[in-house]
């Protein structure tokens, strides 16, 4: 894996966010929650999702990440621009990007601390929309449940791109949210793609030519190149959440089984809406209402793949399923019908009717399939779901196999087999090349620095949970509480075996 600025660490820190009291991680190509339950693992997988949601790529393609109105940075009518600042960009955008040729830009180009304050300003002027989309894929309406017990103010969390010194800083209050972009003096940021370079010298032309319109027209010149310069530079200014994410939730068996009937009741409601009471229609969370609607629509377009494109999902039917999930429509209501056949078989089954592993496996291989490719960030509460120890095992070294695709991958998890396998696939890359080639699965392996494990603890005071990163240790394994759970069960059966005996 390439280590290009967003592909590096993103550093997050997290305060009386639901029910963590404190957490500071670094997400890496494969990063692990694992811990007791109802200490937020799944509160932080869903706010990663929710700030990749924000400012990342469409995480469905061909689709915005939110209503033109409401995107970041855009705002109309647009804040009038000090003409200092127009000039700035006027003289900037002459001498570097149309008086300099092709081969100056190599290196590609950076943005003067004068534009740069301007996206920043225009980025922390969204924080009631980052606050609305992680209301959103929480499913709720205000930001109270967000906020740690005990601590009535607010949550706060900072996150931190490799390739920037910038510390964004989000504070979630129960009516409100404020962001702010905290940067050195100066910052700028850099941009290195031929193609948005070129559409930037046809801005800058305009911007030119736009001095002949008079001040008005020179102004919204000037604002048109700055969100032009905003989106191209963003992925340097927040790194991996520049990439689409793609989020599986818990139980997915019961979702794949109960969509169509959820769906087609949710639909049936739309007419009645205003003539029945809000309270009647539970709400679903945005991260669930996301899932249900990309698995209708998962074989569709902007879904459906070129042929070109490589099938992620493929090695997981073979090496864990022993068939192929399928995607068939009515032709009557153009309604998606999952199946599954297995190898050998001439007729599928429904997917209701194979087993609970291939139903909890099957929406990984289709979003594989038709959402994911290299430079994605997918997001699986608990792979372990439903799957024999052997199953949890393979598909860990399946994991690591698509973060050596480019795949950014994080899981929650309750599995010691997923731990014990990680721990494998990490000191494997520590051989020496020659003798890694002679070991079993010498093909999954991933350095250190790629894959990071976080603890979530529980606490009593301040009640909460706090995380921290475990690290291989001297047996080289991950320690986590589930070698104290070893330790009691057998400590039980050494009591029960002296008791047996002593009765005999």
């Amino acid at each position: 894996m390439n280590d290009s600025p967003t592909q590096g660490p993103l550093a997050i820190e997290v305060s009386d966010f639901g029910p963590i009291v404190r957490a500071e991680i670094d997400l890496r190509p494969l990063t692990v929650f694992v811990g007791p339950s109802n200490t937020g693992k799944s509160y932080l997988a869903i706010l990663i999702y929710a700030l990749h949601r924000s400012f990342g790529d469409s995480a469905w393609r061909g689709r915005p990440r939110f209503p033109r109105e409401n995107r970041l940075f855009w705002s109309y009518p647009h804040p009038k621009l000090p003409r200092k600042t127009i000039d700035d960009l006027f003289d900037w955008t002459k001498q570097t990007l149309m008086d300099m040729g092709d081969s100056s830009l190599q290196g590609g180009i950076a943005i003067p601390a004068s534009i740069t304050d301007v996206i920043r300003s225009g980025y922390a002027a969204q924080g009631d929309q980052l606050g609305l989309e992680i209301r959103r894929c929480f499913g709720i309406d205000q930001g109270g449940p967000l906020i740690r017990k005990g601590n009535r103010d607010s949550a706060r969390v900072l996150f931190r791109a490799h390739a920037s010194n910038a510390e964004h800083r989000l504070t979630l209050k129960a009516q409100a949210a404020e962001f702010e972009i905290a940067a050195p003096n100066g910052m700028s940021m850099g941009i290195d793609a031929e193609e948005p370079i070129q559409i930037l010298r046809r801005m800058a032309s305009e911007l030119q030519s736009g001095t002949e319109g008079g001040a008005e027209t020179r102004g919204l010149s000037a604002w048109s190149l700055i969100n032009l310069l905003a989106e191209f530079a963003l992925p340097r200014l927040v790194g991996p959440l520049h990439f689409p994410s793609h989020y599986l939730p818990a139980d997915r068996t019961g979702v794949m089984h109960a969509h169509s009937v959820v769906v087609s009741a949710m639909i049936g409601s739309a007419p009645m809406t205003g003539l029945r009471p809000a309270a009647g229609t539970p709400m679903l969370s945005g991260v669930l209402a996301d899932f249900l609607q990309q698995l209708i629509e998962i074989d569709r377009p902007p879904y459906r793949r070129r042929r070109s494109r490589r099938d992620l999902g493929t090695q997981i039917e073979e090496a864990i399923l022993g068939g192929s999930v399928r995607v068939d429509r009515s032709g009557t209501i153009d309604y998606p019908h999952f199946t599954y056949l297995p190898k050998g078989w001439t007729d599928s089954l429904p997917l209701m009717n194979a087993s609970s592993m291939v139903s909890e496996l099957a929406p990984v291989v289709l979003y594989l399939r038709h959402l994911v490719e290299p430079g994605s960030v997918l997001i699986i509460e608990e792979p372990e779901s439903h799957l024999h120890p052997a199953m949890q095992v393979e598909f860990t070294r399946q994991l690591a196999a698509l973060v050596q695709a480019g795949v950014r991958v994080i899981v929650t998890t309750h599995s010691e087999w997923v731990l014990e396998e990680l721990a494998n696939i990490v000191r494997r890359s520590e051989l020496p090349s020659a003798r890694r080639k002679q070991t079993p699965r010498a093909e999954f392996a991933l350095r250190p620095d790629h894959v990071g494990a976080w603890l979530f603890e529980p606490k009593r005071r301040p009640r909460g949970s706090v995380v921290r990163e475990i690290r291989l240790d001297d047996s080289g394994l991950y320690p986590s509480e589930f070698d104290e759970v070893a330790r009691a069960l057998h400590n039980d059966w050494a009591d029960l075996s002296s008791w047996t005996g002593g009765a005999e």
